[in-house]
């Protein structure tokens, strides 16, 4: 009896030992990681390229005395409204203009030169033209094959898009057609004030075309030649944007792109679309010295400033150029990818655990990548993931 009553706290005391043990294992095993998660899934995907530009007014014209003189004080200045034959400035010839025989032979080569440029130039404007006319009767059948399902969108942009550039098109093989016949007018205005000279008569410099002074280069009254720039004039209605891309960037771009114009100065942003990517490239130094080729792009805009605000010429501002975009496209978010041996990988999170995938991904945009394998629809992945993640380690997701 004695002996059994000795043994009995032992067998108390083991239980009990056990318990505690279980406990002590319990409170000094990790608990699960927290982490952020978030699901893959399917839907629009866009990727743009983001670059800084500036407003550009597409028809200029620089102005030029048609003949060498003694040039009067040019009362404008820039942002004055002009008028196609309104009075610029006032030349007043030398005595010595009249033209010799040579050189009245060039005034009238000149002027058979600038006669032929017009007709050129009228028969660009007469085709333009046609070919608008042809491209809104082909959009005007897109129009109703589009309602009807009977052709894609992509094929109606492109049909709108070259609208949109024969338009523009009519407007600058215009502006061209008024500069010629100014050309034309200034050459015939040489040879007939060369032919007699006639000391102190003033000859008044024209306006080329409707528009804006945009830059005076000569206001003071002096002595010039008939190479000597005086004023710059233009619309400041009709502007493009030029923007300078890396050109690692511009090969993704192309002529109908859509672009968002912003940071220009009102709020929101302007829908504009790329006219022409220049094919050539040039060398420009960055901010910190680094020599980067830099493409020219420029890119016509589609909405119009509100009212009572306008845009001049060369102001900033940013674009954002659609280079690719996929309607049903399977994304996942860039801050759960990292590189891994040379590798993309990703952590999935599956029964409370972290399993590390090798994943193929596509086109990204800074905020979702696109999944080409490792990773299906729905499924969790894990956000951000530290350094002291390993595969297989339990984690608990976060509630957002």
């Amino acid at each position: 009896m004695n002996t059994a009553r000795k043994r009995r706290p032992w067998r108390i005391l083991i239980p009990v030992l056990l318990i505690l043990a279980g406990l002590m294992a319990y409170g000094f095993w990790p608990s699960p990681l927290p982490v952020q998660t978030a699901s893959v899934a399917r839907g629009p995907m866009t990727v743009s390229v983001t670059e800084e530009g500036k407003t550009r007014i597409r028809s200029r014209y620089l102005v030029y005395p048609p003949t060498a003189g003694h040039l009067q004080r040019v009362e404008l200045r820039a942002g004055a409204h002009v008028k196609a034959g309104s009075v610029l400035a006032v030349l007043t010839p030398e005595a010595s203009t009249f033209l010799d025989p040579r050189a009245r032979a060039e005034a009238l080569a000149r002027v058979d030169a600038t006669k032929a440029a017009v007709q050129a130039r009228r028969a660009e404007a007469q085709r333009v033209g046609v070919s608008l006319e042809l491209a809104r009767t082909e959009l005007g059948r897109m129009d109703a094959l589009l309602q009807s399902g009977a052709v894609a969108r992509q094929e109606w942009d492109r049909a709108e898009n070259q609208t949109r550039i024969l338009e523009r098109g009519v407007q600058a093989a215009a502006f061209a057609l008024q500069v010629a016949e100014h050309e034309a007018a200034a050459a015939k205005a040489v040879l007939t004030k060369g032919a007699i000279p006639e000391n102190g008569e003033s000859v008044p410099i024209l306006a080329p075309v409707n528009g804006y002074v945009l830059a005076v280069m000569e206001e003071n009254a002096r002595a010039v030649t008939a190479s000597t720039p005086i004023m710059e004039v233009g619309d400041p209605n009709d502007l493009e944007i030029e923007i300078e891309l890396l050109s690692t960037d511009a090969v993704a771009v192309a002529p109908g792109a859509r672009a968002r114009i912003e940071h220009w100065g009102g709020e929101g942003s302007l829908t504009a679309r790329v006219t022409v990517v220049e094919p050539g490239g040039f060398t420009k130094v960055s901010a910190i010295g680094v020599e980067e080729q830099r493409v020219k792009v420029r890119a016509e805009l589609v909405d119009a400033p509100p009212p009572g605000v306008l845009l001049g010429d060369r102001y900033g501002v940013q674009a954002r150029i659609v280079t690719w975009q996929g309607e049903n496209v399977l994304q996942v978010p860039t801050g759960a990818l990292f590189r891994h041996g040379g590798e993309w990988r990703a952590f999935v999170l599956q029964g409370g655990k972290a399993v590390l995938r090798k994943l193929a991904v596509g086109r990204e945009n800074g905020l979702e990548a696109e999944v080409r394998e490792g990773l299906g629809e729905g499924e969790t992945v894990i956000l951000h993931p530290p350094d002291t993640l390993k595969d297989g380690m339990r984690v608990k997701a976060q509630k957002p």
